[in-house]
């Protein structure tokens, strides 16, 4: 496919001014430049239709959801960011209307703009409770700030920035054993930071059971409970709106984002008790940022969550997903490099032999109208993160283009792969 002016014109643009990496593995993939969205739908400069099960997780809602459009254009054409020196009716709003959405008893929102602010956020909570030591888990990611980079067990991220935050154990993800070992250790009360479903790690699901175990032993050994749903939550993995209600844990905070913001506004939430939230109480200026509850984010968050209430979502993801899954259940069995495809809601990860292999499958599948994301913890998967709002027709197109692209895989393998 021919070059067009504005891709190598971008690409001009990135060697020099942002990296020249990118540049280099954007063009040996052929990416296009992206220039409108609309619903389940992507398109690029040369005019090609994409469905997007990529995002990072970001487009529960689709791109340019009505609703949030209009809601952000109102806020917009109103008071898009705050002086601080006044009260903010958007931001009470949003808080308590995300509020609402969360288990008992989380019932205090900080708003931020990305997910590495929302896991900063609460470890310095966590911190001010008197948990300086922290356990995170094997295959977690929870972002590549410095004190999210603490936690997330990656090194290849980690390496050129250590040393980290001190007294940072990482156990079993799925073992609440490990876990027990690791509080027993130290007398010393901790932290505890973790994802339902891990998300960057390749969708690894724990065994069911998992998380009540952790909240058990948890409140037994007086240790603070971080749960993680930046990607997982707001319906994503079907049915409820989060995770942690499928075992009926109510952790000390928890983390909100990606889908937050309709998928037109960068935004993040911490949410948590009255007792995690008490050093803010006291001074609320302990710990802020510029931007941090914008009326045009909570524009945008107050429409999300009205739209995932009216629209059903978490019982349409769960739909869409148990559809999903029911049709690659062959897979596995009818392609050598595909080892497992496993998933829950629209958190779905394609397990491919090799990391060449799920690199091939992802160029395979661009190349048949499907954007996927690479998980930034697992180089051997392929993650598909839908948006709620697909069609049955859409459902089975990406069916459809999976079981094309992974036939060009094995063609361009041969016999001997």
């Amino acid at each position: 496919m021919a070059t067009t002016n504005i891709q190598r014109d971008t690409l001009g643009h990135y060697r020099r001014h942002i990296s020249q990496g990118a540049a280099v593995i954007a063009e040996s993939a052929g990416a296009g430049v992206e220039v409108r969205s609309e619903g389940s739908r992507v398109w690029d400069d040369q005019g090609r239709c994409y469905l997007d099960c990529g995002g990072y997780g970001v487009f529960l809602l689709g791109h340019r959801h009505p609703a949030v459009v209009a809601a952000v254009h109102a806020q917009l054409d109103r008071n898009p960011l705050a002086t601080r020196a006044l009260l903010s009716a958007e931001l009470g709003t949003a808080a308590a209307r995300l509020a609402q959405t969360a288990p008992d008893g989380l019932e205090h929102v900080y708003f931020a703009s990305t997910g590495a602010e929302a896991v900063e956020t609460g470890l310095k909570l966590a911190r001010a409770a008197g948990r300086r030591r922290v356990i995170a888990m094997s295959g977690g990611f929870h972002g590549k700030t410095l004190g999210a980079l603490s936690v997330t067990d990656r090194p290849l991220f980690q390496r050129p920035f250590r040393p980290l935050l001190p007294e940072v154990t990482t156990v079993r993800y799925g073992d609440p054993a490990a876990l027990a070992q690791a509080l027993a250790a130290d007398g010393e009360p901790a932290c505890v930071i973790l994802e339902p479903v891990q998300g960057e790690g390749g969708v690894r699901i724990p065994p069911d059971g998992y998380l009540a175990a952790v909240a058990d032993l948890c409140e037994q050994a007086g240790a603070f409970l971080i749960i993680d749903e930046i990607q997982t939550g707001l319906g994503r993995l079907g049915g409820t709106w989060w995770a942690c209600e499928r075992e009926g844990v109510c952790p000390d905070l928890l983390l909100a984002g990606k889908s937050l913001g309709g998928g037109c506004v960068p935004v993040s939430a911490v949410i948590g008790t009255q007792q995690a939230f008490r050093p803010l109480d006291r001074n609320p200026r302990l710990h802020t940022s510029t931007f941090a509850g914008s009326p045009l984010a909570m524009a945008a968050v107050v429409a999300t969550v009205e739209t995932i209430e009216r629209e059903r979502l978490p019982e349409r993801a769960e739909q869409l997903g148990a559809m999903l899954m029911a049709g690659l259940a062959d897979f596995p069995g009818r392609s050598e490099p595909v080892q497992e495809i496993r998933g829950r809601g629209l958190l779905i990860g394609i397990e491919m032999s090799t990391p060449s292999h799920a690199t091939a499958l992802a160029a395979a599948l661009l190349e048949n109208g499907i954007i996927t994301a690479p998980p930034l913890g697992n180089d051997s998967v392929v993650r598909m993160t839908p948006p709620a709002i697909l069609s049955q027709d859409e459902a089975g197109e990406v069916i459809g283009a999976l079981e094309r692209a992974t036939h060009q895989l094995m063609a361009a393998a041969g016999p001997h792969d």
